[in-house]
């Protein structure tokens, strides 16, 4: 008989926490779990060009004795209507804010003349200028310029801001045992842009009250998508079942469902929120048996057995699906003293086995220990199975990952070059997931080194990556990156059970072109009133791997950039009015925008100048 309340989940969340929005968290897909697990992998991202600081021009401020007063009115981007009770402040003086009144009108008196940052803030609502942005590296990055720059004079015109109200969504969960489904975990996805490719990332998690309900509040426009975490609904014997004794246990919850009731992301129903929307998403889960899966360790060199002892916390074993995407069934146990246990509802599965080469595994079968895999380095294993209505015993059978060297040649085509030198770190490989409806937006260091020659790489769990190369030495470019001849701007690495990967080549190039971007004669600083910014990506028309960095174009700043270490060969260039999240690497996105962007050929070892067509603000 169950106990008619919820009153645990199904072990530890395994590589989830509560984070931001917009920002991922590891551990959703089989990649990122791995990468996360794995202390020497470290965050790297592509070194870019930065673009330049939009506030430079405006340090100069004036004298304090010209003072004004500013006045403006604070709108609803949804409605248009004033917006009461939203302050408006001088970035850098907490004392000079003023709160907006009923007509959503403000003043605020003694303000410098000169440039000056102004923000806008009000719960519930977000800035127009901070509602958009670009993803750098799978997080979402505001722009440092993301204020209001405003140029002050006296007796200047009214400002106008819009604040765009946030969005909510809400639902009930209903059991089909007729118990309060209180407690049960609801994980939020939003759609996102990382590196020019649309991903799904979780947004954040919430917990049902005592009547089954779930709020997520404070949400921007776009699109999300519900799940729940498994939930069991009656407590284990113990937390961990003596061998032979599983058949005593009878356990029952609820698995892992999309709204409105899917059993994966690809099945369930989009939620599309804007302008302040409120969202509904209830769900229904059904009551069904788990039954207990045992992980059993298998170690290259050594017999399996109760006696062996190792360093606590060096193996890990994980729950996929058959496509290898992370499960949130938690795994309890480790090799030093009982196998690991988890409960699964019917279906297929895989477990996967990860070992860090931490410590050393002993066998105690003899007068002394004796030393059987002394810091093996990495191994991992796999193990496909289905559970069919009763429990199962499983071996995991782990292997050492093999070495993937990168391959880093050069093409000399300019005889002038300045990137003959080879002193230095000069490239970096980094990857983040690609394949699964879910990412963490992690991105992993696989390789750094020298140009020419071979160039080792990190170990990486099996599965697909996106692949980005940063060109840190001056005068070099991407030709081609290549594995076994496919291209890795088109197609993912794939990395095997044993960390093996097809051939990899990376291939620079000597004759980089560069592009000036300016701003046209009428978007010239004006004298009084808010300064425009546009965000202006140079996308190329052939296969690449180094991601776009967007640039940012002020007059203030002096409204040229140049954007250097380009492969020659065509260009379109796109200019949006403030932060966007851009889909550059989706010919269906490109091909839909309102405005096609500005064609533009580089020759090899020039620089070419573009004057870009400004966007309406």
């Amino acid at each position: 008989m169950v106990s008619g309340k919820i009153n645990n989940r199904l072990g530890e969340q395994v590589g989830l926490q509560e984070i931001p929005l917009y920002r991922g968290i590891a551990g959703v897909c089989r990649v990122p779990l791995v990468a996360m697990l794995l202390s020497m992998l470290a965050f790297h991202a592509a070194a870019r060009a930065l673009p330049p600081d939009p506030y430079a021009e405006l340090q100069a401020s004036a004298p304090a004795s010209q003072l004004t007063t500013l006045r403006g009115i604070v709108k609803n981007a949804a409605t248009g209507e004033p917006l009461p009770r939203a302050l408006v402040r001088l970035e850098g003086d907490a004392n000079s804010g003023a709160l907006t009144d009923g007509d959503g009108r403000f003043e605020i008196p003694n303000v410098p003349v000169g440039p000056q940052a102004i923000t806008v803030q009000k719960p519930g609502f977000i800035d127009l200028i901070r509602a958009g942005g670009f993803e750098e590296d799978g997080f979402a990055q505001r722009a440092s310029f993301s204020d209001h720059s405003v140029r002050i004079v006296p007796d200047m015109p009214d400002l106008v801001f819009a604040m765009a109200p946030t969005n909510a969504i809400h639902g009930q969960i209903q059991l089909s045992s007729g118990d309060p489904a209180q407690g049960v975990s609801v994980m939020l996805l939003r759609r996102s842009v990382q590196d020019g490719r649309a991903v799904w990332q979780i947004a954040g998690s919430a917990k049902s009250n005592s009547d089954g309900v779930y709020r997520f509040a404070t949400l921007a426009d776009g699109a999300y998508a519900i799940y729940t975490d498994p939930t069991m609904d009656n407590e284990p014997a113990t937390n961990l079942v003596e061998p032979g004794s599983e058949v005593k246990v009878a356990r029952y919850g609820y698995a892992s469902v999309f709204y409105p009731d899917a059993r994966d992301l690809a099945g369930s129903a989009k939620i599309q929120l804007a302008g302040g929307q409120q969202g509904q998403a209830n769900l229904s889960l059904t009551m069904e048996p788990f039954q207990m899966v045992r992980a059993t360790v298998a170690l290259p060199g050594a017999t399996q057995s109760a006696a062996q002892k190792m360093a606590r916390g060096n193996y890990t074993v994980s729950v996929l699906d058959p496509q290898g995407h992370l499960l949130p069934y938690g795994v309890r146990g480790d090799v030093a003293n009982e196998p690991f246990q988890t409960y699964l509802p019917d279906g297929s599965y895989t477990l996967l086995g990860t070992s860090f080469g931490q410590g050393s595994l002993y066998r105690l079968d003899g007068p002394s220990a004796r030393n059987v895999a002394a810091d093996a380095g990495p191994m991992v294993g796999e193990a496909d199975f289905s559970v069919a209505g009763h429990p199962l015993n499983v071996r995991v059978s782990l292997a050492p990952q093999v070495a993937n060297p990168l391959q880093v040649t050069i093409v000399h085509n300019s005889q002038s070059s300045s990137a003959s030198g080879t002193q230095g770190q000069s490239i970096s490989v980094t990857l983040s997931q690609a394949g699964g409806p879910i990412t963490d937006g992690m991105v992993s260091t696989y390789a750094e080194g020298v140009v020419g020659g071979s160039v080792q790489t990190n170990f990486m769990g099996p599965g697909t990556y996106w692949v980005h190369t940063g060109i840190l030495q001056k005068g070099l470019c991407e030709a081609s990156f290549t594995a076994g001849g496919t291209s890795l701007a088109r197609e993912p690495l794939v990395v095997g059970p044993s960390g093996a990967t097809a051939p990899l080549t990376l291939s620079l190039r000597d004759d980089c072109a560069s592009l000036q971007l300016s701003l046209p004669a009428n978007a010239a600083l004006s004298t009084a009133g808010e300064e425009p910014f546009y965000t202006v990506y140079v996308v190329p028309d052939f296969d690449f791997t180094v991601d776009v960095t967007p640039v940012t174009l002020r007059a203030s700043s002096g409204g040229t950039f140049t954007v250097a270490g380009l492969t020659p060969g065509s260009y379109h260039v796109y200019t949006f009015a403030g932060p966007v999240d851009f889909e550059y690497r989706n010919p269906t996105a490109l091909s839909s925008l309102p405005v096609p962007g500005q064609a533009v050929t580089l020759s090899p070892g020039a620089t070419e100048n573009l004057v870009v067509e400004v966007p309406a603000q």
